[in-house]
């Protein structure tokens, strides 16, 4: 790209180009020059709006952590209503069918990123960790509302959700596994404290 066109959105211009690159060739060929290749432009845009490289995925990080407490609010807005199996199934599904697998591996193979992250996210995985609290917020709601157990733990199964639908979409080789696959799974999760 020429010297002096305007990128509108560069930001997210720049964002979407790193999660293509994530979702097909995963963290180990994620680089300021094949993020700005992708996104068709010069090099020096990505560095005119980050710091550095790292600075630059710790705000891919945190704009996912932020679609994921959107989602969440909205998943806990829906308590009452349909079946709470669906309502888990549909999260865990839009969850793991976005870029936070690969965001998992991109943090966990990058030092200076994970410790940029624990200014804003001091234990856990960045975006699982937010999707665990959504979940639990979810569940709780449900609980209020008599939909699950009174006693069912939504501190425990919220993450063994998390950790069972990671497990579910962790192969970026083979396709993603299909609703049905997505909506066992849960149910077994969770069969001991639907009501």
């Amino acid at each position: 790209m020429p010297t002096g066109v305007a990128i509108q959105d560069a930001r997210e211009q720049l964002f979407a180009a790193a999660e293509r690159i994530l979702l097909t060739g995963g963290p180990s060929v994620l680089t300021s020059r094949a993020v700005t290749t992708e996104a068709g432009c010069a090099k020096g845009v990505l560095h005119r709006h980050f710091s550095d490289f790292d600075g630059f995925l710790a705000e891919l990080v945190r704009d996912r952590v932020a679609r994921v407490e959107r989602q969440g609010a909205a998943l806990r807005g829906a308590a009452g209503t349909g079946t709470v199996t669906d309502h888990l199934t549909d999260a865990l599904t839009e969850l793991f069918g976005s870029v936070a697998v690969a965001v998992v591996g991109l943090v966990t193979s990058r030092d200076e990123l994970r410790a940029r992250l624990r200014e804003t996210t001091p234990t856990g995985v960045p975006v699982l960790t937010e999707a665990a609290a959504a979940l639990a917020s979810y569940l709780a709601a449900e609980r209020e509302l008599g939909r699950i157990a009174a006693d069912a733990d939504v501190e425990v199964l919220a993450p063994t959700l998390i950790g069972t639908g990671h497990l579910l979409f962790a192969d970026r080789g083979a396709a993603p596994p299909g609703r049905g696959t997505v909506r066992q799974t849960v149910g077994a999760v969770v069969a001991g404290v639907l009501r």
